[in-house]
């Protein structure tokens, strides 16, 4: 596999150049899963005693449990560096938007000959921001990044237009679907995937679900006590986070049960993951204490995402892996997967998925510019970070291992030998990137 990076400007021409060609159906059927706001303390095998979910506890005990996967700390950067392998300086112009020069992860597995789908959030046509994109209304996007079907939510529509739960506003191929009170957007998304691959379980898919579940508001599922008492669909209370959690192991429950049905569950790639830290609202109890929700923030809770990666055909038992993964580094993994030479920030872990040595990566690079509101906004800044230490732009340094909130800043006096070398090491990892004032 090579990566190689280089600036943005040159990006869609090699990569169509390199990503021609067909596929057989021996290949993988890959399904990524990206939760929305859910932090990695969610999860029973992360050490959650809040929530249970036992579907995804199952898929990690026979997979691979990642322990450091480093996400983007809000939702639009997070989306725009998976689907793409690359820093947010490189592409991230807006927030709710992918910029149509984009190649995304869909292009390169329809290049590959797959057949794929995208369903749950969209948010990327650039709706937010009308006056300066003028084809935000192009409902045709999800086909040029790449997807042949797609089932969203806020694809052309504004979130005050319509909801993703209860009685949700969404579009499916074209289409706005008509609305019902009674209906459940999580419901639609998931049944549209189970209906493709019932579809298409003759050739390799490639089906990318970025979940509307577990973002506020935070509202009744079907299955919670009050969901029958209509006027309190809407009402947003924490209390239903823990349904919220149930419902979204649920749905992955239904999933792996289709792939068993169908028989594809062998040779399918299960890939679940989230987009960034739970809402700071949110109070998780785990058994290493209660763990906040920082969305939005640099610290450990507003990036430290779960991931669990099942593949039974390769992966026969249980893994933890403590090394890093960022998510620039899942679309190389995909590009590995199907022979393509890619560009890419990012570092291919396809080699621990076939059991081969892997070589991991010794930190991780975040460029966060949210342009999302001053809440969000105050947090702007660049980091390089080891498993242990993390360094950010302006020189503060912290042991995140015993201060993972960052509320002390190691003084560079007091440092030792060991300390010093890695710093030294973050500070060339930095250097790497174009500087950034902070202003």
């Amino acid at each position: 596999m090579k990566t190689i990076i280089i600036p943005i400007a040159f990006f869609c021409t090699l990569v169509y150049s390199s990503c021609t060609g067909g596929t057989n159906k021996d290949q993988p059927n890959v399904i990524l899963i990206m939760a929305d706001d859910m932090g990695f303390e969610c999860l029973s095998v992360y050490g959650s005693t809040s929530y249970q979910t036992p579907n995804l506890d199952a898929l990690a005990s026979e997979g691979i449990l990642f322990s450091r996967c480093i996400s983007q700390p809000l939702c639009t950067p997070s989306r725009v560096k998976i689907m793409t392998g690359l820093y947010n300086y490189r592409n991230y112009d807006y927030f709710g938007n992918l910029n149509t020069d984009a190649y995304t992860f869909g292009n390169l597995m329809r290049d590959a000959g797959y057949s794929t789908c995208i369903s749950g959030k969209w948010q990327l046509n650039g709706i937010y921001h009308k006056e300066d994109i003028p084809d935000w209304d192009d409902h045709t996007k999800p086909y040029q990044f790449g997807f042949d079907e797609y089932c969203l939510w806020q694809l052309t529509k504004l979130r005050k237009e319509g909801e993703r739960f209860a009685n949700p506003l969404i579009q499916q191929n074209g289409e706005v679907l008509e609305r019902d009170e009674d209906s459940y957007g999580p419901d639609i998304f998931s049944d549209y995937i189970l209906d493709f691959m019932e579809r298409k379980k003759d050739k390799p898919f490639f089906i990318y679900y970025p979940m509307v579940l577990v973002h506020d508001p935070f509202v009744p599922t079907p299955d919670s006590d009050t969901w029958n008492e209509k006027d309190l669909r809407y009402q947003n209370d924490t209390s239903y986070f823990k349904d919220m959690v149930a419902y979204t192991d649920k749905i992955i429950g239904r999933i792996v049960a289709k792939l068993a049905e169908l028989d594809l569950a062998d040779r399918t790639l299960i890939i679940f993951t989230g987009d960034n830290g739970t809402h700071y609202s949110i109070y998780t109890r785990t058994r290493e204490g209660v763990i906040q929700g920082a969305k939005g923030n640099t610290i450990k809770a507003g990036i430290h995402v779960p991931l669990i990666i099942s593949w039974p055909q390769n992966i026969r038992k249980g893994l933890v892996y403590e090394n890093l993964i960022e998510f620039s580094d899942f679309y190389p993994t995909l590009a590995d997967m199907v022979g393509r030479d890619v560009i890419s920030d990012g570092k291919s872990f396809y080699p621990l998925l076939t059991g081969e040595k892997p070589d991991p990566r010794s930190t991780a690079f975040v460029h966060y510019d949210p342009r999302w509101g001053d809440r969000v906004n105050r947090y702007r800044n660049q980091f390089a970070m080891t498993t242990g230490y993390k360094l950010y732009q302006d020189g503060k340094f912290y042991n995140i291992t015993s201060d993972p909130g960052e509320q002390n800043p190691l003084d560079r006096s007091a440092l030792d030998d060991k300390e010093m070398k890695i710093k030294a090491d973050l500070e060339k990892e930095l250097k790497k990137h174009p500087s950034w004032d902070g202003e």
